[in-house]
């Protein structure tokens, strides 16, 4: 059973900067695409970054040049380093991560999520 835990979030000033981390445990997961997404009120989730398992690395173009996926297999850990955050970031974000090896998007396990606010 692979678990997804996410912390970080916060409220925060626009324009200011929040450092999020999804831990994994059950499995390693140093093969798999892991992600983040958000959900605003009233909205649908939304993909923002994803992180291959050989590094390769999708932003979502909203968040392109402000965001910031990395992952550490050692620690089975990813993390998603946000700047320039804007009152339109507001949102519960989700990590993701894939089942299978090798994969380029994830979409089979889903953390809790963590809120992020950004004050005007």
């Amino acid at each position: 059973q692979v678990q997804l835990v996410e912390s970080g979030g916060g409220l925060v000033q626009a324009g200011g900067s929040l450092r999020l981390s999804c831990e994994a445990s059950g499995r390693t997961l140093s093969r798999n695409a892991m992600g983040w997404f958000r959900q605003a009120p009233g909205k649908d989730r939304e993909f923002v970054a994803a992180i291959t398992w050989s590094g390769s690395v999708y932003y979502a173009d909203s968040v392109k040049g402000r965001f910031t996926i990395s992952r550490d297999n050692v620690k089975n850990t990813a993390y998603l380093q946000m700047y320039s955050l804007k009152p339109e970031d507001t949102a519960r974000y989700y990590c993701a991560a894939d089942s299978s090896p090798n994969s380029d998007y994830p979409n089979d396990y889903w953390g809790q999520g963590t809120q992020v606010t950004v004050s005007s």
